[in-house]
Order: structure tokens, then sequence, then C-alpha cells
């Protein structure tokens, strides 16, 4: 793996106190690096290992003073050995193709996601959308994403959205069948 490159010249800016959106009953503040810098790969590489995550075009992280129960996992994918429940899911899962594609614009990824927002986000904000907020959401100019597809007899039962880091991958968003 190689090392991220050192700190890019960036503005941060946080939010105000919110209701936090993993923890009940708490306050959250989310850090944003300056949405008005045009960001590399190299410059979210580094955002990425210091916690950054992106929807969209805003790379942001949580940081709330005291609370750091959100932590972002990363794995040495040359070190990983699976357990035993991890191995008998990828076998109770061997019938399910995962296919790469580009990041653009498919009906059917769309028609699941708006499955997916009414079954599992029924009373968020981001349950309603169109074609062009949703590739705003899970796409960024300055990234090399790509969605993958898990298909189950040819039916695409999920989509992970998923950028290429200059050491590594960065899950970015997940929707399934809720069935």
């Amino acid at each position: 793996m190689t090392e991220p490159p050192t700190a890019p010249r960036l503005g941060f800016f946080t939010s105000p106190p919110h209701e936090c959106g993993y923890l009940p009953e708490r306050e959250a503040v989310t850090m944003f690096a300056d949405p008005r810098i045009n960001l590399s790969v190299e410059a979210y590489t580094w955002l990425s290992a210091h916690g950054f995550r992106r929807s969209g075009t805003h790379v942001y992280r949580p940081h709330c003073g005291a609370c750091n129960a959100c932590i972002p996992v990363r794995i040495a994918v040359s070190e990983f050995e699976p357990n035993r429940a991890q191995r008998r899911t990828l076998a109770r899962n061997a019938d399910i193709e995962v296919v790469q594609r580009p990041a653009r614009f498919e009906r059917e990824q769309f028609a699941l996601y708006e499955r997916y927002l009414r079954a599992r986000h029924r009373d968020s904000h981001m349950d309603s959308t169109n074609p062009s907020a949703y590739m705003s959401f899970l796409t960024a100019l300055w990234c090399d994403t790509s969605f993958y597809e898990f298909r189950l007899r040819d039916e695409l039962v999920a989509v992970a959205v998923v950028d290429r880091l200059g050491d590594g991958l960065s899950s970015v968003y997940t929707h399934f069948s809720p069935d």
C-alpha cells in the first residue's frame, strides 16, 4: 500500500450542531472540505485516510467533540483473512455475479434505487429523486468511480458505488433490493 500524500492545502467548515443520523438522542457536527476547491484523487485519498467520505462532490466527516463513535473502517486487503461466518456467507452467495460497470446512468440501477428508497428511507429527505439528483449524489468529476452490479440469476439485486483512490477503494453508497 502506498502512503497517502502530505496534507493538501484545503479549507474546512463545520456545520452547526444537528440531530445525529446514527445515534438516537445525540447531536452531531459535520466537518466539510471547502466545496469551492476542485479536489483531485490525491487530495481525496489523503482526506479518506483521515476519516472523510463523500456524497456527490461534498467531502465530509463527523466532528463531534468528545464523541468518536463513528469510526471509518479501513481494511488492508493483503492481510485480510475471512472468519468462519464470512466464509459461510461467501459460500451461501456463490450464485451472485458481481460486474464492474462505468459510473453512468442506467435505468435498471435507478429503478432499484427508487425501490430501495421507498422501502428503507420513506420518511427522509432521500425519499424523492430524479436521474440527475441520483447521479449527482453518487458521482464527482474528480473521482474514478465504478458501479458494481450484484446479480442473482440475471436479476439486479444490489449496486455498490465505489471510488478508486491512490491507495485503495472507497465505498461510497450501496442500494439493494428491499426484497
